[in-house]
């Protein structure tokens, strides 16, 4: 039930210079929502002024102050260790069901992180919805970035239909279940166990029966004799260049590698693009990743 308070009754053709007009005389009532009335709209004030009629208005909700947090399907994985803030911030948001704190950087092999449990259900497992796709992840299990989703649509906008793609780090899949709506074939490869088993799940998951996944060591994948590929994802931030020699093995000629890599300066993984191939290479920033790093991609169009 609303609130009775003054207002003034507005045509909708004006309504925005006056709302402005009264926010800069005191005079708005921002404690309540403005509200539609047939073709006028009524404009809460503090006061009874000139013209002003009693209405009901919707209190605008308090604002809660929510600590930093970054969101990954219903788990918010917080930058400080604040167990009040995680409570704040389970209240705050009906989607949630846990609050995470990261106990260690990304590390080993399997690019893993190690979490506290600040707040909500005792797990690390969740289900991320990505742009009609559904993805099963564990973040003490598999690496997994929410971030990238607009980056995998523009990969997907970029190929043509029935392309051979390879995803040499494909963690729990998102990059290759979302190219899979276009590719002819996706091999999805991954060392971490824990990861391709999420990865045959999320496969299912999304019906993506043009997807193959393959727990491989993504050095070793030339060896395969495998048919070579259009287009190649390397999403491993941190060590993906030092793969690049067998990515341009395992892609045609004229085909693309995206190349995804933490850096501190521009340019800085030229170098070691040329001394595998002479083809065309555009450079991106994708996102800030800390103070003097970002996460950048290398579109490479492979010429041997």
């Amino acid at each position: 039930m609303g609130e009775e308070r003054w207002c003034l009754a507005v045509p909708r053709q004006g309504a925005e210079k006056t709302r402005r007009q009264l926010l800069e005389e005191g005079l708005l009532d921002r404690r309540y929502r403005p509200r539609p009335e047939g073709d006028a709209i009524l404009l809460p004030v503090t006061e009874e002024v000139l013209g002003a009629v009693r209405c009901e208005f919707e209190a605008v909700p308090e604002q809660v102050d929510l600590p930093r947090h970054e969101l990954v399907g219903g788990i918010a994985i917080m930058q400080e260790n604040d167990p009040a803030g995680a409570e704040r911030l389970l209240a705050s948001r009906p989607s949630l069901h846990t609050v995470l704190f990261p106990t260690t950087a990304v590390e080993g092999e399997y690019r893993t992180r190690r979490f506290s449990v600040l707040a909500g259900a005792p797990t690390t497992r969740t289900r991320v919805t990505e742009y009609g796709h559904s993805f099963d992840v564990d973040l003490a299990l598999a690496y997994f970035s929410a971030r990238l989703s607009t980056e995998r649509q523009r990969v997907l906008g970029a190929m043509e239909e029935g392309e051979r793609v390879l995803d040499m780090f494909a963690g729990v899949g998102p990059f290759a279940i979302t190219l899979a709506r276009k590719a002819g074939v996706v091999v999805a490869a991954d060392l971490n166990p824990a990861a391709v088993h999420l990865l045959v799940e999320n496969v299912a998951l999304n019906r993506a029966k043009n997807v193959i996944p393959m727990l491989a060591d993504a050095a070793h994948l030339p060896r395969l004799d495998l048919s070579p590929f259009d287009r190649i994802v390397m999403n491993l931030p941190m060590a993906a260049p030092e793969f690049l020699p067998a990515a341009v093995a395992l892609c045609r000629n004229g085909g693309t590698i995206h190349l995804y890599a933490l850096q501190e300066e521009e340019g800085a993984c030229l170098p070691r693009i040329r001394e595998v191939t002479r083809g065309e290479v555009v450079e991106r920033q994708v996102r800030t990743y800390s103070p003097g790093k970002w996460h950048a991609v290398y579109d490479i169009t492979v010429e041997k």
